[in-house]
């Protein structure tokens, strides 16, 4: 099952860009401008990525490290447990990214005092000057509470290792860098795209289905094996 999960993670982060576009707009806006007004070199804006998605691959490694003492711990059910977790969490993520909820933004609450300790810092790295800096901006970028982070969180505590759960999430940020690379460097012709209704419904719509698949393979391993 990680093939499949790893792809999931790839498309949640790519498809998520319906959510980037609000939740990460005002970071890139701060990114694609030096303090001279004008737009950093590609170099930077990559800096600024790659220490994000550094970030989220530590996250991975320590939820996966979680999941496997859980399932160290001999509780039988765990493990389905945790792949049951990780698909509700993923079709409630697809509905919310389609707009038909906001249940996401529970994690992003609960994430907002952590974030609070660190935005003083990172906003001692603005304007960044060097690559060295970019990435360690990008690195304290990865901490902003983002309901569609933790989400994916959920199935890298599924993931039942350190080193599983940290190739999850480095899978779900490389999803993630066409969108937030292309809103640094193309902000004013992306936006009004990945706004379009039409097309939140289609990414959501198709990230929930994921979920959807991942459970109804459950369902028939279940009635195979019986």
């Amino acid at each position: 099952m990680i093939e499949l999960s790893l792809l999931t993670a790839l498309l949640a982060g790519l498809l998520g860009g319906v959510h980037c576009v609000g939740m990460c707009g005002g970071i890139v806006a701060a990114f694609s401008f030096r303090a001279d007004g004008t737009h950093p070199p590609f170099r930077l804006h990559l800096a600024y990525n790659l220490g994000r998605v550094s970030s989220y691959v530590v996250f991975g490694a320590l939820a996966g490290t979680l999941g496997a003492s859980l399932k160290l711990a001999e509780f039988m059910p765990v493990q389905t447990l945790l792949y049951v977790l990780a698909q509700v969490v993923m079709i409630l993520l697809g509905l919310y990214l389609a707009g038909f909820n906001q249940w996401v933004l529970v994690f992003e609450r609960a994430g907002g005092t952590l974030w609070n300790r660190i935005k003083p810092l990172f906003q001692k790295l603005l304007p960044v000057k060097s690559v060295p800096q970019a990435l360690l901006a990008g690195m304290a970028w990865g901490w902003l509470p983002c309901g569609l982070v933790y989400s994916v969180l959920v199935s890298a505590l599924a993931a039942g290792s350190a080193t599983s759960g940290a190739a999850l999430m480095l899978a779900f940020g490389l999803g993630t860098l066409p969108n937030l690379l292309g809103m640094g460097l193309f902000a004013r012709q992306i936006q009004p795209f990945m706004q379009q209704l039409w097309v939140r419904r289609a990414a959501g719509l198709t990230v929930a289905g994921f979920g959807v698949w991942g459970l109804l393979a459950l369902i028939y391993s279940a009635l195979s094996n019986t």
